[in-house]
């Protein structure tokens, strides 16, 4: 089964078609980006809240789970926020949820995740859906979607302060301990927040980056 297949078995067939790029279009003739979400955008984490809006006002749709068609770093940095990193050939494949946005969803989207703030940069990744890899005969044809990365000024340090090693998915075991923005430190930005969590000497615990125990704690005695 095909991916424009895969869309007309959820109902989206006479709606939206695939094309080579990281693009859908519409029937009403709106082009629509695919993205790859990896982290607290996803089912069941604190900011799907604003995909479930989108996809109320019609301006997104989720087209399926998906995994990342090469190996990527997905590593977590301060409060247990969750970075994919564009460093191909490392790290594992990576697991998440593939979505077709309109222009205004995914303007929404950027400012979320900072892009013009130096935070994220919404970069290509190619994914495969995970119910067509497990149908297929042959390896199905990957996507070419887009997704958020980790801005390249921070990047490697990121990598190196993970111990260069990665995860293959953003699960409640990884996202114990995540802090959510209006209950972090407010007196410091989010690149400060890197800046400090990349200039901690000590490693990340297993389950509890410092800075996020540090924060949580800090909330729980107010």
């Amino acid at each position: 089964m095909g991916a424009a297949d895969r869309l007309g078995e959820m109902g989206m067939g006479n709606h939206y078609s695939l094309h080579n790029d990281n693009t859908s279009t519409c029937s009403g003739g709106g082009s629509s980006t695919l993205i790859f979400t990896y982290g607290t955008l996803k089912h069941g984490f604190s900011n799907h809240t604003l995909l479930q809006d989108m996809m109320a006002s019609g301006d997104a749709a989720f087209l399926g789970l998906c995994r990342t068609a090469n190996q990527l770093p997905l590593v977590c940095g301060p409060y247990r926020v969750p970075f994919l990193l564009n460093f191909h050939g490392r790290g594992h494949p990576v697991s998440g949820e593939l979505y077709s946005v309109s222009p205004r969803a995914l303007a929404r989207m950027d400012d979320l995740e900072g892009v013009t703030r130096g935070h994220y940069e919404r970069l290509p990744v190619r994914v495969v859906l995970i119910q067509e890899e497990e149908e297929e005969d042959h390896d199905p044809l990957p996507i070419e979607a887009e997704a958020y990365y980790a801005h390249s000024t921070y990047a490697e340090a990121l990598w190196k302060r993970n111990g260069e090693k990665g995860y293959h998915c953003y699960s409640e075991k990884e996202a114990k301990g995540y802090v959510k923005r209006k209950d972090r430190a407010q007196h410091l930005s989010f690149l400060d927040q890197i800046q400090l969590f990349l200039s901690s000497p000590s490693p990340p615990p297993p389950d509890l980056h410092p800075i996020a125990a540090a924060d949580v704690a800090t909330t729980a005695s107010k």
